[in-house]
């Protein structure tokens, strides 16, 4: 199973989108080189303010194309970077992939999936709608976050456009992926 990076972006300052890269560099245990959420313990501001010596189980955020194709749609007009993630992926149903997965990007980089983003209020601020958009509901009523996952980086390297991204499977049993 394989992928391949779409845009890669980074903001050094906590807003909700991050300007695209040429490149992005992927730091072991930290996150990407330069992004305000980059860190060992947990960076986004919310859960600062919660306890701030919680481990960063967020330091890469990854959205899969489609959902931008799906926003288009609907009338969104979101591009790569918009929604705030660092690596826009193609090719991979990344919202079925089981926690622990790992995801060999480029020909350095490892990251392990460790769970969904949980989509918040700012991104109705962005595009009134947005956040209705960006969940839905099985057939059992569950929700379904489908504004990307999260990781920490395992092994550093630098992650470009174009990159292949290789899915490593966590051993069985597999656990689906939670809100982090």
């Amino acid at each position: 199973m394989s992928g391949t990076v779409q845009s890669v972006s980074a903001s050094p300052q906590h807003a909700f989108s991050k300007a695209r890269q040429s490149q992005i560099r992927l730091l072991a245990g930290l996150g990407v080189e330069g992004d305000a959420h980059a860190g060992a313990t947990v960076q986004h501001l919310s859960r600062v303010r919660q306890n701030p010596d919680q481990p960063n189980l967020r330091q890469v955020h990854l959205i899969h194309a489609e959902l931008l194709g799906e926003l288009a749609g609907q009338g969104f007009d979101v591009r790569p970077g918009d929604l705030g993630e660092n690596i826009l992926t193609s090719g991979l149903d990344l919202l079925t992939l089981p926690q622990g997965t790992r995801l060999h990007i480029g020909a350095e980089a490892l990251v392990e999936i460790t769970g969904l983003r949980k989509p918040c209020a700012q991104i109705d601020r962005f595009q009134p709608g947005l956040l209705k958009a960006v969940l839905a509901t099985d057939g059992s009523g569950n929700v379904i976050r489908k504004a990307g996952i999260m990781g920490v980086v395992l092994r550093g390297g630098t992650v470009c456009p174009d990159d292949e991204i290789r899915v490593q499977l966590p051993p069985l049993p597999y656990l689906p992926l939670e809100r982090v």
